[in-house]
């Protein structure tokens, strides 16, 4: 392959010479040297082995080659503009790859709006989120697969560390057309007999669920399983099947075309904790889109957290 004739200086003292018709103002307008500036051009025409200008007593023209050549420089040179201003857009900020572990909890309103914030502020680090249920994301952190993850309280694990996340209040999620008030606290033993959507056992979020049902004597007469975020909603839209879901899920921008009832007496919340290998700190990037994350969350959990006398 033959060499790239003609360096990007080369392009450009040329450029300007073509329309100042000088090498002298050519040199000042590129803050060059006026014999610089006859080398770069001598540089092309060797390069090429064609005269670009005809020089006479101080004086320079344009030959029909350098008038052809001009037309293609000028794109040359635009071209090279425009590339540099898309890679200085991605000189804010931090860089590198962060990979996080979310359940569909967090990914339905909370991810999203921290994403943006996130990638606007350091475009060039690259974000890899991995939507799971809590024990396959456990596992992922413990292989180092992800930087962390968000899962529901648990008892720990060797390898891991871990951290309250978000305390955040559970709903009761009915179809828009239910008979409940929206936004009315409710008691779940007065709902009963309930027909409920709820996760597989596998979910750490399954036996809370049950357990608190038991205490406050909220009989569950029916159950249908389902693992899947976005099913379970659609479901409970088209039924008159009830969902006890997290906060985080039902966002005030989100929560159109449902009934959304905050559970009291005494109130059922999810703790939601931070896990992350034991043997190394966060990388700043993950910390910073872990701090937007949390910002998010506390946004939209605030938005159902009962005033004080509904918690006693």
């Amino acid at each position: 392959m033959a060499p790239l004739q003609g360096s990007l200086r080369d392009i450009r003292l040329f450029v300007a010479a073509w329309e100042e018709r000088s090498f002298t103002l050519a040199a000042q307008r590129e803050h060059a040297t006026q014999s610089g500036v006859s080398q770069h051009i001598r540089n092309l025409e060797s390069a090429f082995g064609v005269q670009l200008f005809i020089r006479d007593k101080g004086r320079i023209a344009p030959t029909p080659a350098a008038d052809a050549y001009y037309r293609r420089a000028i794109d040359v040179l635009r071209a090279h503009d425009s590339a540099s201003r898309v890679l200085r857009a991605y000189c804010e900020g931090l860089d590198g790859q962060i990979v996080v572990g979310l359940m569909p909890t967090m990914t339905r309103c909370t991810l999203a709006p921290a994403l943006a914030r996130f990638v606007a502020a350091h475009p060039n680090v690259n974000v890899r989120v991995t939507e799971g249920y809590s024990a396959a994301l456990t596992q992922m952190v413990s292989a180092g697969d992800v930087d962390f993850a968000i899962v529901p309280a648990f008892a720990g694990a060797p390898g891991l560390k871990s951290r309250l996340f978000l305390r955040t209040p559970e709903l009761l999620v009915s179809a828009a057309a239910s008979p409940l008030r929206h936004g009315v606290p409710v008691r779940l033993a007065e709902q009963a007999p309930l027909k409920l959507v709820m996760p597989s056992r596998a979910n750490t979020r399954r036996g809370t669920v049950e357990t608190y049902c038991a205490m406050v004597g909220a009989e569950i007469t029916r159950v249908i399983e389902l693992d899947a975020m976005f099913g379970t909603l659609d479901f409970i839209a088209r039924s008159d099947w009830l969902a006890i879901l997290p906060a985080l899920i039902m966002g005030p921008e989100s929560g159109a075309g449902f009934t959304v009832n905050p559970i009291v007496d005494p109130p059922l919340n999810l703790d939601l904790v931070l896990i992350e290998p034991a043997h190394r700190e966060l990388a700043p990037a993950a910390a910073l889109f872990l701090d937007l994350l949390a910002e998010e969350a506390r946004r939209l959990s605030a938005a159902w957290e009962l005033p004080a006398h509904h918690e006693t």
